[in-house]
């Protein structure tokens, strides 16, 4: 897995509504209910309740941040 090939999945799935959960430092764990908003080079955005969110795709390569399609 690399980063072109999330960016890819990502991107294919703009508008899609999704589970964003993000494994932090000492255990705070954050989750996230929205929809993919934008596509950068390294980052993506999710629309969470009129508030927009940004996430890396490395934090998706090293799973500190997961993506569930809903």
């Amino acid at each position: 897995m690399n980063i072109n090939s999330v960016r890819d999945e990502i991107s294919k799935n703009i508008g899609r509504k999704v589970r964003i959960r993000v494994y932090g430092m000492r255990n705070k764990n954050s989750e996230y209910i929205g929809t993919i908003a934008s596509i950068y080079p390294y980052i993506f955005t999710i629309q969470v309740s009129n508030e927009n969110k940004s996430f890396s795709y490395a934090d998706v390569i090293t799973k500190e941040v997961t993506i569930e399609y809903l």
